[in-house]
């Protein structure tokens, strides 16, 4: 809890949203009809860097089915970020 408010997911994904457009990046939905838990967010940056992420309340950690489909695209060479706070924006998007 950051000000005695629990923070959802939404409000991670808010601020990874502002953090990345701060950053002059983009931050767009990620979501496939053929197949579920993909990453909720694919973030584009300078210098060729595109990577995934997925956002959860503080706490919270991927699903089984989340986390299979995190270890085929690193094992494919693509960053995949787990976010669930404040700091963990900071720790993957510094400003």
């Amino acid at each position: 809890m950051k000000w005695g408010i629990e923070m959802l997911e939404r409000d991670v994904e808010k601020a990874l949203v502002k953090r990345i457009e701060l950053l002059g990046g983009t931050c767009e939905k990620f979501t496939s009809p053929a197949k579920r838990s993909v990453p909720d967010r694919l973030v584009t940056l300078q210098g060729n860097r595109i990577e995934f992420v997925e956002c959860k309340r503080p706490g919270q950690v991927p699903t089984e089915k989340q986390h299979r489909d995190h270890v085929r695209r690193r094992a494919l060479g693509c960053t995949v970020w787990v976010i669930d706070s404040l700091e963990g924006i900071d720790l993957a998007y510094p400003i």
